[in-house]
């Protein structure tokens, strides 16, 4: 099994499910608006050279986050 289980963590290259999102943030509610959803799949495109912040490829669009905000974000690796 992976050694990731946030969003934070999801190497480049590597695609998971979106298994659950704490509720209440703005930044969060923003990302849910624009498909990051449970149940969604989400694959890791890239990171800045310093290691923030993310770019996410969710439902065909391209969204760049921070960590602390992926870091919020659970996820379940791909089967199969």
């Amino acid at each position: 099994m992976p050694d990731f289980s946030t969003l934070a963590q999801l190497p480049v290259g590597s695609g998971a499910i979106i298994r659950d999102m704490p509720t209440g943030s703005v930044g969060l509610t923003r990302l849910r608006e624009m498909g990051l959803v449970p149940g969604a799949r989400v694959d890791m495109v890239r990171r800045a050279p310093f290691g923030e912040p993310i770019e996410v490829r969710v439902r065909g669009s391209h969204i760049a986050m921070r960590n602390r905000e992926a870091a919020s974000i659970e996820i379940s690796p791909v089967a199969g």
